[in-house]
């Protein structure tokens, strides 16, 4: 019975944390973040970015794993045996060079179109209100690289491993689970507007049928994390002018330009 009860306190809490991160935080930060002129500070909201989703979503999902993992595992061998899936044989060498196959073909279709447009664009694309968390600049590219590991390793964790777990271990079913976390990773990403929460949504089921298909956690998380470092470095390097070198910050030393010579001086 205390069990039973926990866990739905454990998903309340847990809705609660990331309502709070979505709509509060994250659409607030988001807004005032975009106002920003600043190389140097926007740096410095990139790294407490990066700070606060290790500490937020990091620790929510070992949190969420350390009360839920008996059920990891059965989530998995459930949400295997549900329909289109129930068929498949997983260990079969078929079935992971399918799932080789699909990953290059998804790299190579992502990446050649922005190779062979880079001459032709003018405005970087892209999926939902996400131009701003584009590096303008060399020194942005570092946080841009951090944000997109760092999104990559805790998000999949958490949306992939501990909140299915979760709401498994409430439901009993893997369908719900799965699909239930998918939408909640969708509506995180809230501050994007519709066209992003839906891009993240179908994303998030993506990341789901490659962690049903390969039964671990790492394909998704690398998966992810190419994703966001296409979006967060190769674009704004290729389309961009992230590879230029940063203006110098406000009230920095700076070197002047050499003084003409007096033209009365160099008469005497």
């Amino acid at each position: 019975m205390h069990v039973t009860l926990a866990l739905p306190a454990l998903l309340i809490l847990a809705l609660a944390v990331l309502i709070w991160r979505a709509v509060v935080r994250d659409r607030h930060d988001y807004a005032r973040f975009k106002r920003l002129r600043s190389t140097q500070l926007r740096r410095r909201v990139f790294a407490r970015w990066i700070r606060e989703s290790w500490l937020v979503l990091g620790g929510l999902g070992a949190v969420l794993l350390l009360a839920t993992w008996p059920f990891v595992a059965d989530a998995l061998v459930a949400i295997r045996s549900w329909g289109p899936f129930a068929g498949i044989d997983f260990a079969s060498p078929t079935v992971a060079l399918t799932i080789a196959v699909v990953l290059l073909a998804g790299l190579a279709g992502g990446t050649l179109p922005i190779l062979l447009l880079r001459h032709s664009v003018e405005e970087v694309p892209a999926v939902g209100d996400i131009r701003a968390l584009l590096p303008r600049n060399r020194g942005e590219l570092p946080y841009g690289a951090g944000l997109a590991v760092t999104a990559g390793i805790v998000e999949e964790v958490l949306f992939r491993l501990a909140l299915p777990a979760l709401l498994f271990g409430i439901t009993q079913d893997a369908l719900v689970a799965f699909l239930g976390a998918a939408v909640v990773f969708g509506v995180l990403h809230v501050y994007q507007g519709p066209l992003g929460m839906l891009f993240a949504f179908v994303l998030g089921l993506v990341f789901t049928a490659l962690y049903v298909a390969t039964g671990t956690i790492v394909v998704p998380i690398l998966a992810h994390a190419l994703i966001d470092l296409r979006s967060l470095v190769l674009i704004p390097v290729v389309l961009g002018r992230a590879a230029e070198t940063p203006p110098p910050a406000a009230g920095s030393p700076t070197r002047s330009a050499p003084r003409p010579p007096d033209p009365e001086a160099s008469e005497h």
